[in-house]
């Protein structure tokens, strides 16, 4: 497969991904936006549950971000979409998030790269940072004690942000707080009141939450 170019207006492309075809969408920054030198790439939330790039926490994360400058790109992990593969728990699907940020720091290379995920997506995130190394981490609700997923031993950047909902049904929210309580390096902790697992009539305020967050680590200039 020819490896893409990077897209200068939105777009869907397909990469070469390790499990196969990797569906990818590309979004510029906002017109109105002044450029950054990042590219934010967002991990999805569980994809034996619904979760794809098109999920309604992802898209608003993915806006907040361009409304900064940032340009975004969000992708669908293996099985999910036009994504070849099946799910593999959260091994495989980190191999899928270097592919794309390998793919996005080939084609930016002067560009800071940014991590984001949601829910099942900010537990591969988060494990993928030791070797990746973002500049800037976003978790929106990490799934802290759900299923088998380690949390013990991660490497976030310094520039890491954490946004939990209170009213959460889906992540123990309190078991999230005495996660992030627990760290050597704790991120920066937004924690949301009344609001659930999914922002149902809160993600005007997910946005919100995080632009006044990662504002100051924009970079600055376009790349």
């Amino acid at each position: 497969m020819q490896t893409p170019t990077f897209p200068t207006e939105s777009a869907a492309l397909v990469l070469d991904g390790p499990a196969g075809p990797l569906e990818v969408a590309v979004d510029p920054a906002d017109a109105e936006a002044v450029p950054q030198s990042a590219v934010a790439v967002i991990c999805h939330p569980l994809s034996t549950e619904g979760g794809s790039m098109h999920n309604k926490v992802v898209t608003m994360a993915a806006r907040a971000l361009r409304e900064l400058g940032v340009t975004t790109v969000r992708f669908n992990f293996r099985g999910v979409g036009a994504s070849a593969g099946t799910f593999d728990n959260g091994e495989g699907e980190q191999d899928d998030l270097r592919a794309v940020a390998a793919w996005v720091r080939a084609q930016r290379p002067d560009c800071a790269l940014w991590l984001a995920g949601f829910s099942f997506g900010a537990y591969v995130s988060l494990r993928a940072s030791a070797a990746l190394q973002p500049q800037a981490l976003i978790s929106i609700a990490p799934p802290v004690g759900r299923r088998t997923w380690d949390f013990d031993g991660l490497q976030p950047p310094a520039n890491w942000l954490v946004v939990q909902g209170d009213a959460d049904e889906v992540v123990d929210a309190q078991a999230v707080y005495q996660w992030v309580e627990s760290l050597a390096r704790p991120p920066q902790l937004v924690r949301m009141p009344d609001t659930s697992h999914f922002f149902h009539r809160k993600l005007i305020d997910l946005r919100g939450a995080i632009q006044h967050e990662v504002r100051r680590w924009l970079p600055d200039g376009s790349c």
